[in-house]
């Protein structure tokens, strides 16, 4: 399987796990109001300090990104590029969003596709300081309660990430056993969520946001992402028994690369190895 070597040496524990309770919802992003701060009233209005959403549409503007792109310095594997400001709205198409803390305050990591202003189709990694929503638009979100998204120093990639930590439950309404993960860098995406949910017990199981990396990617539809340093949005995910009886991870995902290129698609089971990071919401439904 293809893998990238990081700066650090790798720690034993490849999954980052944290099982808490939580529940699905949706929510209007208030046109006027910074992303950061429009996602954070979502889910404080229904009782959680974070969580994971999706985005099915939307717009932007003022708003800034970056793409990936390969490092200058080698202290990490790859790296950001500079900051893109688009003029005008940007219209989204999708996107995943993760919504913890860092520094003691509320922060996200959120990766997407949109459409600029000129109809110039591109994606990347959103900027929390510098994505103002232009209009109202509703978000599929889901809320943790007893674990948070917290950025980290993580020696391995050399930057600081966020991962899953145990918090004092908020008595917000659950309706689900859910397990806050991420993944770290070179093991197979789909094969990682299959044997946690071996290990786990769970027989089927539903993802909710999904935030990070591949190395490059392979499609089912023959599609081939070859530049290896990607952003990428879990756009739909199932962990169910297979044709064969085993446990089947089918991940649906878009992605753009440090080339430019954008893809999207199912990924094929075996040959998607995570970059950098993989953060994600499962929620166990046997």
């Amino acid at each position: 399987m293809r893998s990238i070597k990081q700066p650090g040496a790798p720690v034993p524990e490849r999954i980052q796990w944290v099982e808490a309770r939580g529940r699905a919802f949706s929510f209007t992003l208030d046109a006027g109001v910074p992303l950061l701060e429009a996602a954070r009233r979502g889910f404080a209005q229904e009782g959680f300090a974070g969580g994971v959403l999706n985005f099915r549409g939307g717009a932007l503007g003022p708003f800034a990104y970056v793409m990936p792109a390969l490092s200058k310095t080698g202290a990490n594997a790859a790296f950001y590029s500079d900051t893109f400001r688009p003029t005008g709205v940007t219209r989204l198409k999708l996107g995943s969003m993760t919504l913890g803390s860092r520094d003691g305050a509320s922060f996200f990591h959120c990766h997407g596709l949109w459409t600029e202003q000129g109809n110039r189709a591109s994606g990347g990694h959103i900027l929390p300081e510098e994505a103002v929503v232009a209009e109202p638009s509703e978000v599929d979100a889901f809320g943790l309660d007893g674990a948070l998204f917290t950025a980290e120093p993580d020696p391995e990639t050399n930057f600081k990430l966020f991962g899953p930590v145990a918090c004092a439950a908020t008595g917000a309404r659950t309706t689900s056993r859910v397990f806050a993960l991420r993944l770290r860098p070179n093991q197979d995406f789909a094969g990682c969520l299959e044997e946690f949910c071996r290990t786990q017990g769970i027989a089927r199981a539903e993802l909710h946001g999904g935030v990070g990396s591949t190395i490059g990617a392979r499609f089912t539809h023959g599609g081939v992402t070859e530049p290896f340093a990607t952003e990428l949005a879990v756009t739909s995910g199932t962990i169910a028994p297979g044709s064969a009886g085993g446990l089947e991870a089918e991940l649906d995902v878009a992605l753009i690369d440090y080339t430019g290129g954008i893809a999207e698609g199912r990924l094929i089971r075996g040959d998607n190895p995570v970059l950098m990071t993989m953060e994600l919401v499962l929620e166990a439904l046997e």
